[in-house]
């Protein structure tokens, strides 16, 4: 950490963070819906594989829940430790959309939590549903509060300035901002596609093993269904994101396509997509370029003459990273197409009647488990460090926004941040995918209800939600 500044590291320090943070409630929204789906299943057909795999998963719910809640409580200290100059500026508007997650979406969560883990025996069927539905509803509703705010962020509105202090004027303009509906159904199906690869995965180990067959191959189906539909859903969200993007942050869009020059109607067949190549942010070039002609004016503009503004058309202080935003996009959407590949080749497996004897097939679902978590950090990643120089975009810079700290007290906490979370996370996830990886009790009871004795990971996720500041836990953004 030798010779960075206190900025630097403050925007290291909450970039790991975030990081690992969002990983637990991308998975806390997958599950939670598909637990809600599990718990109407059983209802509806009395088929106790249903049950089963209810009371299978809702373990690791709890587990994932309370590391979510965790990891998110740092993030809300960070913002005035670390972030002070932008509490200060935006403050009037992030407050009070933070505030309105906790008064709907967090007292919905705690409310109906304990029912959902504990009432088998203690309510009705009927009212232990609706529990399980709430949790999932506060899940989406908590997205929604979030994104509101990280997009907020990204395309201001319905705001003046005051003082050097942002004063909403409008609150349905400041919720409801240009970038906002784009970003919130992006998030949500990545979660849910990230989930339906989780649960395809450990059920895929399950099958390889040979553990709980009936109902690997149960949840085998469902994952991949959900993956066969979200996923080209998601590729078509995408783009329509894009196109804001490219309308309200063009810097951005020049960075991840790494275009220095504008280009368009005038250059007679628009510009090309760069398939590879290396932005120099020295050079104001993208070395080593391989070029497919006018594809990048047909996917960025739906027009094969469609015109874009290189990056030197920005100043040079305005202008993001080009040589990450140029990667972590093409991770993003790389792994995007595997997943809508992933879906076809098992619809077609299924179709053949070989899904779940495919060996092959099994092992490839094992090694897409992660991919859904992987292309949403990239995506985070590119759509965060692409709003750079700006936390407010057009109104805030970073180095603006960051507190006067000294270099040292950052890096120390910083290095003390990467020890715990690698210790107490890397403990809880491991656990988690052990209890993936071992499926449901071959013996177990779909008639009984689930035990939470001594040492299960239930009454620790159920301390952790009742932690103060547990709103922070469901996604924060890098300023």
């Amino acid at each position: 950490m030798h010779g960075l500044t206190a900025l630097e590291l403050a925007r290291i320090q909450f970039g790991f963070t975030v990081s690992f943070h969002i990983l637990f409630p991308a998975i806390t929204i997958g599950l939670a819906c598909f637990l809600a789906f599990l718990e109407a299943r059983w209802l509806y057909t009395q088929d106790t594989v249903y049950k089963t795999l209810y009371q299978f998963w809702i373990k690791i719910f709890a587990l994932n829940f309370g590391m979510g809640v965790v990891s998110g409580l740092v993030m809300a200290y960070e913002f005035g430790t670390n972030w002070s100059g932008f509490s200060q500026f935006a403050g009037g508007v992030t407050g009070p959309l933070l505030t309105y997650e906790v008064l709907t979406a967090f007292f919905l969560e705690a409310g109906f939590l304990g029912v959902m883990l504990f009432g088998w025996n203690r309510v009705g069927p009927g009212l232990h549903f609706f529990a399980t539905v709430m949790v999932a509803l506060g899940t989406m509703i908590s997205s929604t509060w979030i994104l509101a705010s990280n997009s907020w962020m990204h395309t201001p509105a319905g705001y003046v300035i005051v003082a050097g202090k942002v004063v909403p004027t409008d609150w349905l303009e400041v919720i409801f901002n240009p970038s906002f509906p784009y970003r919130l159904a992006h998030m949500v199906i990545a979660a849910l596609l990230s989930t339906a690869l989780f649960v395809a995965a450990a059920s895929a180990w399950q099958l390889l093993h040979d553990r709980a067959v009936p109902a690997a191959r149960k949840m085998l189906s469902m994952a991949l269904w959900m993956v066969l539909i979200a996923a080209p859903i998601q590729a078509v969200v995408g783009d329509a994101h894009g196109l804001n993007t490219l309308e309200h942050q063009p810097a951005k869009i020049a960075a991840m396509e790494g275009h220095w020059n504008t280009a368009g109607k005038d250059d007679k067949g628009g510009f090309p997509l760069i398939v590879f190549g290396i932005p120099d942010m020295e050079r104001e070039e993208t070395r080593y370029a391989i070029e497919i002609p006018r594809l990048g004016s047909l996917i960025l503009t739906h027009s094969l003459d469609g015109q874009i503004r290189g990056l030197k058309d920005f100043p040079k202080e305005d202008r993001p990273n080009a040589t990450v935003l140029f990667f972590t996009f093409r991770a993003m959407v790389g792994l995007g197409v595997a997943m809508i590949l992933f879906g076809l080749l098992g619809w077609v497996l299924r179709r053949n009647g070989v899904l779940y004897r495919s060996r092959a097939f099994l092992r490839l679902a094992v090694l897409m488990g992660p991919a859904g978590l992987i292309a949403l950090l990239a995506g985070w990643m590119t759509t965060e460090i692409g709003r750079q120089p700006w936390v407010v975009y057009g109104l805030l810079r970073t180095h603006d926004a960051v507190s006067a700290h000294a270099a040292g007290p950052v890096a120390l906490s910083l290095a003390l941040f990467v020890v715990i979370y690698f210790v107490c996370f890397g403990v809880g996830i491991r656990y988690m995918l052990k209890l993936a990886s071992a499926g449901p009790a071959p013996d177990a009871h779909p008639h009984d209800a689930p035990s939470y004795g001594p040492g299960s990971v239930v009454p620790a996720a159920i301390a952790a939600a009742s932690a103060p500041h547990a709103m922070a836990r469901h996604g924060r953004r890098e300023p």
